[in-house]
C-alpha cells in the first residue's frame, strides 16, 4: 500500500518544465508527420492529373482519392508492427523509425516522374510510397498519445493528450500554408504543372527538425518503470488481441468510439475541402484559404474539449459531437453550396437532368483496380453530368439497344456507346459534351465558355459546326489575327502534322466565348464569411469527437499492451472507415445523381457508433492508468 500511495502522490504533482518540454517535442514532431501525410490529400487533384492521366476526369478523381485511401488502409498493419515494437522496445525508438520512413516516402513523391514519363510504373510507385506513409503513421499516433498520457498528472490526461489531437489539424494547416505560399510564388499554372512537388520536397527540412526533436526525447517513465520491474508483455499482439478480455475492449473502442470519430473527422476536414473544389468548383487557392481560416478558428476547441472531458467525462462529449453531425450534415453542406456557388445551387434547384436509358445500361462506376471500362451510353452521360455537378434522374424506359438520352430543359441530347475508332469516339464525345453544356448554360448553370483559337484552314468548318454562335467567317478573317509557324501549330495542338502539310505559316483567329465550357464558382458571388462559418462548425464537430478520444483509448488498455491495444482500433477506424470516406462518397454521388447522397456514408457510421457508444462504452476519466496491468 505504501508503494501505491507514493506513486499516487507523484502522479498528482504538477508536471515539471522538463516534462512539458518533452510533451511539446512529441507534439511538434507529430505535426510534421501529419504534414507529410496530408500533403497528398490537399494536392489530390494535381496528383491525379500527373499519375492517373490516362483515365477520364471522374475516374481519375476516384483513383486519386483511392490512392490517398491506400495510405489509410495499411495503417492498421503499421499499428501492429510498431505497436508491438513500442511495447517491447520503447516509445522513443519507435518514434525515430516512424518519422524516418514518413519523411523519406514524402520526399520521394516530390521527385517521382508522372505517368506520361514512365507509364504505369508511376502510379504503382506512388501507391507503394503512400503505403509506406500509412505504415509509419500507423505506428506514430498510438505512441504519441500513450507517451503524453503516461507523463500527464491525474485529472489532466484529457487536457494534455488534447495537444496531441491538435497535431493532425495543425499538420493539415501547415500543409495548406506551404501550398498557398508556393502557389503565390510560382503562379497557378506553374503550380499545376510542377510547383505542387515543392511542398513534398520541403518536407526534407521538416524531417531534419523532427529527427533532431525526437533524439532529445526521454523514454516514458511508466514504460521505463514497467521494464525495470520486469512486468512488460513478451507477446503484446497475442495478449492484446488473442485474449478475449482484451480483444473485446479493442472491438468496443473501434465500434463504440473510433469509427464515428473517424467519419466525422474526415467529413469535416477532407471531404469538405474536396466538396468545395470538386463539386462546387471554387478555385483551389480560395478553398484552401477558407479551410485554413476555419482551422485557425476551430483548433483551440481540441484543447477545450480535452480539458472539459477531465471535468464531465470523455463519453458525453464524443457522443454529443456524433449526434450533432448526424442531425446537421445535410443542411450544412447545402449551406456550403449556396454560399460557395449560388448560381449552381439555384440551377440545381430549378433544373434537373433526366437520363432515359434501356434497362441494365447503367453500371455502378466504382473501379478501385482500374481494370473495368465504363463504356455504355448511360455511363458516359452520367459520368459527364456528375463532373458537372448536375443532379439527374435515371429513367429506364428506353427500348433495349437504344442509346441513352439526356434531357435538360427543352433540349434532348443523345449519348453514345464507346466504339473502336478513337477519332469517331472523340467526335461523338465532343458533340455530347457540347450539347449538354449548351443546354446547361441555357438552364442557368454557371458555365463559362473560353476563347477558341482557330487556324485559317479550319475556320469555315468551325463556323459551320457552331451555328449557335452566329459567326461570319468573312468578318473574322477581316479582323485581328496572329501568324503562327507550322511547328507552333502542331505543338499547340491546333493542327496535326498531316493537316499542316507543307504550309510554313498560317493565320490563327482568337474567337471569344467560342471555346470549351468550364463550370465555375463566380469569385464575386462566393460568400467567404458564410463558408468559413460552416467550415468552422464542421471543425468544431471534429474537435468534440477527436479532442477527448486519445485519453479515452489510453485509459481503456493496461500499460503492458497499451501501445498495441489502442493503436489497432484507432487505425482501423480512421484508416479504413475514415480513409475510404472521400472515395466512397464520390462514388455514391455518381451512382445516385445527387451531390449530397454521399453524406449518408458518415451519417450511417456515426449513427452506429452513437448507439453502441451510449449502450456499452464505459466512462474512463477517473481510471488510474499507472496501476493497470
Amino acid at each position: 500500500m505504501a508503494n501505491v500511495s507514493t506513486v499516487g502522490k507523484a502522479k498528482s504533482a504538477p508536471m515539471t518544465g522538463e516534462q512539458k518540454k518533452v510533451i511539446f517535442a512529441s507534439s511538434l514532431g507529430t505535426v510534421f508527420e501529419w504534414y507529410d501525410f496530408y500533403l497528398y490529400g490537399s494536392l489530390a487533384i494535381y496528383i491525379g492529373a500527373t499519375f492517373f492521366s490516362q483515365y477520364p476526369e471522374t475516374t481519375r478523381n476516384i483513383f486519386a482519392l483511392l490512392a490517398f485511401a491506400a495510405g489509410f488502409l495499411v495503417r492498421p498493419f503499421g499499428a501492429l508492427v510498431f505497436g508491438r515494437l513500442g511495447d517491447l522496445v520503447g516509445r522513443k525508438y519507435t518514434f525515430l523509425v516512424t518519422i524516418l520512413i514518413m519523411g523519406f516516402s514524402t520526399f520521394v513523391v516530390g521527385l517521382l516522374p508522372g505517368a506520361a514519363t514512365i507509364g504505369i510504373a508511376a502510379p504503382i510507385i506512388l501507391i507503394a510510397l503512400r503505403m509506406l506513409q500509412g505504415l509509419a503513421l500507423g505506428g506514430e499516433y498510438g505512441g504519441a498519445a500513450t507517451y503524453v498520457a503516461e507523463h500527464a498528472p491525474d485529472g489532466k490526461r484529457g487536457y494534455f493528450t488534447s495537444w496531441i489531437q491538435t497535431t493532425a489539424t495543425l499538420g493539415l494547416f501547415l500543409s495548406l500554408v506551404v501550398i498557398l505560399v508556393v502557389q503565390f510564388i510560382v503562379g497557378k499554372e506553374a503550380f499545376a504543372e510542377w510547383g505542387w512537388r515543392i511542398p513534398f520536397l520541403v518536407s526534407v527540412v521538416l524531417l531534419g527538425v523532427s529527427v533532431w526533436i525526437r533524439m532529445k526525447m526521454h523514454e516514458s517513465p511508466a514504460f521505463a518503470k514497467m521494464k525495470e520491474e520486469g512486468k512488460g508483455s513478451k507477446a503484446p499482439l497475442t495478449e492484446a488481441f488473442g485474449q478475449w478480455r482484451n480483444a473485446k475492449i479493442a472491438l468496443l473502442a473501434l465500434f463504440g468510439a473510433v469509427v464515428g470519430q473517424a467519419v466525422v473527422w474526415y467529413s469535416g476536414q477532407f471531404y469538405a475541402l474536396f466538396f468545395l473544389t470538386g463539386v462546387l468548383k471554387v478555385d483551389s487557392q480560395s478553398a484552401n484559404l477558407m479551410v485554413a481560416a476555419s482551422l485557425i478558428l476551430g483548433t483551440g476547441f481540441f484543447v477545450f474539449f480535452g480539458w472539459l472531458s477531465d471535468k464531465i467525462g470523455r463519453k458525453p462529449i464524443i457522443m454529443a459531437g456524433l449526434l450533432l453531425a448526424i442531425l446537421t450534415y445535410f443542411p450544412l453542406f447545402k449551406a456550403l453550396t449556396w454560399a460557395g456557388n449560388p448560381a449552381l445551387a439555384l440551377a440545381q434547384q430549378t433544373s434537373r437532368a433526366t437520363v432515359t436509358v434501356a434497362p441494365g445500361d447503367c453500371k455502378f462506376q466504382f473501379n478501385p483496380t482500374g481494370t473495368a471500362k465504363f463504356t455504355t451510353s448511360c455511363d458516359i452521360a452520367t459520368d459527364f453530368l456528375t463532373r458537372s455537378s448536375v443532379p439527374y434522374d435515371v429513367v429506364t424506359t428506353a427500348a433495349p439497344g437504344t442509346a441513352a438520352t439526356v434531357k435538360i430543359g427543352d433540349e434532348t441530347i443523345t449519348s453514345y456507346d464507346a466504339i473502336a475508332s478513337a477519332d469517331q469516339a472523340k467526335a461523338l464525345d465532343a458533340a455530347l459534351k457540347k450539347g449538354i453544356n449548351i443546354a446547361l448554360h441555357d438552364s442557368g448553370y454557371p458555365l463559362v465558355r473560353g476563347a477558341a483559337k482557330v487556324p485559317d484552314s479550319k475556320l469555315d468548318a468551325f463556323v459551320a459546326a457552331n451555328p449557335e454562335l452566329k459567326l461570319d467567317a468573312a468578318a473574322i478573317r477581316a479582323g485581328e489575327k496572329t501568324t503562327v509557324t507550322a511547328a507552333d501549330l502542331v505543338s499547340g495542338k491546333l493542327l496535326t502534322a498531316e493537316e499542316v502539310g507543307s504550309a510554313a505559316d498560317m493565320a490563327v483567329y482568337t474567337i471569344p466565348a467560342a471555346g470549351a465550357f468550364t463550370m465555375v464558382a463566380d469569385p464575386a458571388n462566393v460568400n467567404w464569411v458564410k463558408i468559413i462559418a460552416v467550415l468552422t462548425v464542421l471543425v468544431i464537430y471534429v474537435t468534440m469527437v477527436y479532442g477527448p478520444i486519445a485519453a479515452l483509448l489510453v485509459e481503456l488498455f493496461p500499460t503492458r499492451i497499451r501501445y498495441t491495444g489502442m493503436s489497432l482500433p484507432y487505425h482501423i477506424g480512421n484508416g479504413w472507415f475514415g480513409g475510404l470516406l472521400p472515395a466512397a462518397a464520390l462514388a455514391m454521388n455518381t451512382a445516385w445523381g445527387d451531390i449530397y447522397f454521399g453524406l449518408w456514408y458518415p451519417i450511417a457510421f456515426a449513427g452506429l457508433t452513437l448507439v453502441i457508444g451510449i449502450l456499452f462504452l464505459p466512462e474512463t476519466k477517473d481510471r488510474d492508468i499507472h496501476t493497470m496491468d
